[in-house]
């Protein structure tokens, strides 16, 4: 088997060079590391996470802690933070809690007997999972204490009201799935800041929300803005029971750009975050404190990204729910 002395004698370069390309560490150019693990591949190199644990005491494995894998949106993101680690030679174990609080705070103790060298957390809404007795990076939201990186998810919620407000609607229903969830409040507040010049904004909740649903638009509501593509396609099977068409009585958005958006009718305008950035800065963060490097203070957001589709047109009285029945 190929082993880093073959490969640097191979390539006219040192064995740290090739060492330091192939975990990331010390300084390469990237034109070289490039170079480096095209012909470590061409090569047939595998790396000895066994071998490497002994050198530095380091296990080579991270932990990563989801809410609920049963929400499409998170199979997603565990999916490019592990593309992320496979990159850097890196294995993941993963946890899921499960929607349960208890059963996160089980999963983590359980990745910690595993002896993973840090966590990645993405909590369960409504907790507050802190810091742990090895570095760990928070994925949530930006009003979250504990963050360490997230889309921008109050942004987000600006970007999709500024466009609802673009088309003229002025009587605008903001509905979430759960007020416990900081996501959820902060998307809530972006949408309450992008729409402010509307006459009117209703701000629902629940199961409760949606049975207002109706009742809002026959009072006059001509678009209904959603904390999620989950809720949004929920809130469209809503409607079309009682016989109300989108766009044409009520405009509708999500919130995530999940892939079955493109598959409702009409094609759901929504909000999209940026999961290869969020995954990358988040192994970046947590890498450098497990090497002992001082990572920033502050924490990063990442701006999320408007997807219009055909949910939404411009408000027109003339083609209300009460002219249409």
């Amino acid at each position: 088997m190929t082993n880093i002395k073959q490969i640097a004698t191979d390539m006219g370069v040192s064995v740290a060079t090739v060492s330091n390309a192939l975990t990331g560490k010390g300084r390469v150019s990237s034109e070289m590391v490039e170079r480096i693990k095209k012909r470590a591949t061409d090569l047939g190199y595998r790396p000895s996470l066994a071998g490497r644990a002994l050198r530095s005491g380091q296990s080579g494995i991270l932990g990563l802690v989801m809410p609920d894998l049963t929400n499409p949106l998170f199979p997603r993101i565990a999916q490019n933070l592990s593309l992320v680690a496979d990159g850097r030679q890196l294995g993941i174990l993963i946890a899921d809690s499960r929607g349960n609080p208890d059963e996160q705070t089980q999963a983590i103790d359980r990745l910690l007997d595993r002896g993973v060298d840090g966590l990645l957390i993405v909590p369960q809404k409504g907790t507050a999972p802190g810091l742990q007795r090895v570095p760990t990076v928070i994925i949530n939201t930006a009003s979250d204490p504990d963050n360490t990186v997230s889309a921008d998810h109050a942004g987000g919620g600006r970007l999709i009201a500024q466009h609802v407000a673009s088309l003229g609607h002025n009587h605008v229903v903001i509905l979430g799935d759960d007020p416990v969830s900081e996501v959820q409040r902060d998307r809530v507040n972006g949408m309450r800041h992008g729409c402010r010049t509307a006459a009117n904004v209703q701000e629902f909740w629940g199961e409760d929300g949606m049975d207002r649903l109706i009742p809002a638009i026959k009072n006059g509501a001509t678009a209904i803005m959603t904390t999620s593509d989950l809720l949004a396609l929920r809130v469209h099977s809503h409607l079309t029971r009682h016989g109300i068409v989108v766009p044409r009585d009520v405009s509708l958005t999500g919130f995530d750009d999940l892939p079955f958006a493109t598959a409702m009718h009409p094609m759901l305008t929504t909000i999209a975050q940026d999961v290869e950035k969020i995954a990358d800065v988040a192994i970046d963060r947590l890498m450098r404190a497990i090497q002992g490097d001082q990572p920033p203070a502050e924490t990063t957001t990442i701006p999320m990204r408007l997807v219009i589709r055909n949910s939404t047109s411009p408000e027109n009285k003339m083609t209300n729910l009460e002219t249409n029945q």
